[in-house]
Order: structure tokens, then sequence, then C-alpha cells
């Protein structure tokens, strides 16, 4: 085969990049204040949203935040400490670029993998393996 061969069923192989990252938003974080914590009301629903495992998300946002939490029976996310909304929604939106968004695309189509000992996001969309948090 020639290299223009090899080139044109490379292209045919390759999955279309459809759609924009702009289809994408991380929700506003919904929190109130309860004694000495914070209760993140809406957290189901962003770990939802992102297609991740809730206690993944969790554990991000403890070290992010530098504190200890739960997740309640209702699906809430209870964190040791006063939050503000703000500093939520920075720790939240770091944790999309960082495990959720393609760093070639944009797109949110991703999942994690492990490859050799080493956590990767594969994007379904453009077929990009990259490092988690690069």
């Amino acid at each position: 085969m020639s290299y223009d061969e090899h080139l044109d069923r490379a292209m045919e192989e390759t999955p279309d990049a459809k759609g924009s990252a702009s289809r994408f938003s991380v929700p506003d974080p919904d929190v109130r204040t309860e004694g000495n914590a914070t209760v993140f009301e809406n957290f189901q629903a962003t770990v939802d949203r992102f297609g991740r495992a809730p206690t993944h998300v969790m554990k991000f946002l403890q070290n992010e935040l530098g504190t200890s939490a739960n997740i309640d029976d209702a699906g809430r996310l209870r964190l040791t400490g006063s939050f503000r909304e703000s500093r939520i929604d920075d720790a939240l939106d770091a944790y999309a670029e960082a495990y959720v968004l393609c760093p070639e695309c944009g797109l949110p189509d991703t999942q994690l993998e492990t490859v050799d000992g080493v956590e990767q996001r594969r994007c379904e969309a453009c077929g990009a393996r990259s490092p988690v948090g690069e």
C-alpha cells in the first residue's frame, strides 16, 4: 500500500467528531451551610452530567478543598467546613478540565481507563488518549 492509500484508510476509520463542547456545561452547585458542614444539594445531578463515579468526584473535591466529605443517602455531598459556592464551582471546573473534557477536541465524550497503571481519558468522539491531569 502506498502512503496515500494508508492515509485514506486511516481517515475512513477515524470517527467524526460531531457536536461541540458548548453542549456541555458544569451545573452550578446548589450549596447550603448546615452547622459546620456545607451540603452540596445537586451533587448527584452534577456527577450524572460528568458521567463519572460519585466517589471519584468526591475524592477530587476533598483534595481540591482540603477537607473530608461523605455522600448521604439522598445523593448529597456533605463537606466538613464552610465553603462558598464559587469555591466549589472552581473545583468542579478543574475536575471537568482534568477528567471529563478531551484535551484534543474539547468534547466531553470521554471514558476513564487505566492502561499500564496510568489513568487515561479515551475520547469516543476523536479517538484521542491522554493521561488525566494533562
